[in-house]
């Protein structure tokens, strides 16, 4: 994987900053995780004698024409479950994914610039299912972060099998371990807002990876309120350990305008449904999803008594 993140700095003159973000990469690798050599073996078992081409035919990314040994295919996505983002397929393979992304997609896409030429930051990327998006509408440049090293691994594998999207790449680091450089004309911030522990540091580094005039998407989780008000879970939302503050989204406006952001706009808010986050057999032996997150006598209440997760896209300017 290191080799693929040295290709990436490689094809663009960023020397200084990438050099920075290059040694990030490297000591995030070296983390000790047992999980690696299945992982590893699961890219080795992959056996691809022609790569195919990566479409959108809805709701998946298709790769077409890819010569590859479905059994070895399928045994080698398997040992990379759970696999939360797609859906894809790949031949006859439907790799059907927690998430429907094309769902939030169909959401977003009305309302964003236009990612031709673009370079584009997408943080959070998890296993790159919108990276590859965003490099199919055209990005000169579609650059992920995603800490969690399966993900990274998921989205070898995909790359592994496709010729085309060479403009989509992952590096597994954190966003504040990018030392910031403004250069970015689109950056997605999908569903990590609610993990941080400080938003307002979280839409600052944002902000700090933007050219002058660049768009900012950011995707979360929201409550209904009044602009000032938050909800501040005691433990679990949705049994979900790590959610620190759901804002109205009043609140969150204010949080951006406060980031010294323009132009703020909500463009979509949607209550998440079953449809869109779902029990399928590719997210492995724990397959617990939404509708075991809800409570089962009223599914407008989380498990733990909250509201039921609602999600909305909001753009700014910088």
């Amino acid at each position: 994987m290191l080799n693929d993140t040295q290709d990436f700095f490689n094809q663009f003159d960023y020397k200084d900053i990438t050099s920075k973000w290059l040694e990030s990469s490297r000591l995030a690798l070296q983390v000790k995780n047992g999980n690696v050599p299945k992982w590893s073996s699961a890219l080795d078992s992959i056996q691809c004698d022609r790569k195919g081409v990566a479409i959108v035919s809805k709701p998946h990314i298709c790769i077409k024409d890819a010569i590859v040994d479905q059994v070895s295919l399928v045994q080698g996505l398997s040992l990379l479950m759970p696999w939360r983002k797609g859906p894809f397929l790949i031949k006859n393979v439907a790799l059907e994914s927690e998430w429907q992304g094309d769902m939030k997609w169909s959401r977003l896409e009305p309302h964003i610039s236009s990612l031709k030429g673009k370079k584009v930051l997408d943080v959070g990327a998890g296993n790159g299912y919108f990276t590859l998006r965003m490099s199919l509408e055209g990005a000169s440049l579609a650059l992920g972060v995603e800490p969690f090293l399966l993900f990274n691994y998921q989205f070898k594998a995909i790359k592994s099998l496709i010729s085309n999207c060479q403009t989509a790449h992952i590096l597994p680091i954190r966003l504040e371990q990018m030392a910031p450089k403004a250069i970015f004309d689109s950056v997605f911030s999908m569903g990590v807002l609610y993990h941080q522990k400080d938003h307002m540091l979280h839409l600052k580094q944002l902000k700090s990876m933007m050219a002058p005039g660049a768009e900012l998407v950011i995707e979360t989780l929201v409550i209904d309120g009044p602009a000032g008000y938050a909800l501040i879970p005691e433990s679990r939302y949705a049994r979900m350990r790590n959610v620190h503050c759901l804002p109205s989204i009043g609140t969150l406006e204010l949080w951006l305008k406060e980031a010294g952001f323009t132009q703020i706009k909500t463009v979509n808010t949607c209550k998440t449904s079953i449809e869109e986050q779902r029990r399928t057999k590719w997210i492995g032996e724990n397959s617990a999803s939404l509708e075991d997150f809800l409570d089962p006598t009223n599914k407008d209440l989380t498990i733990e008594g909250h509201p039921a997760p609602k999600r909305v896209i909001v753009i700014a300017k910088k």
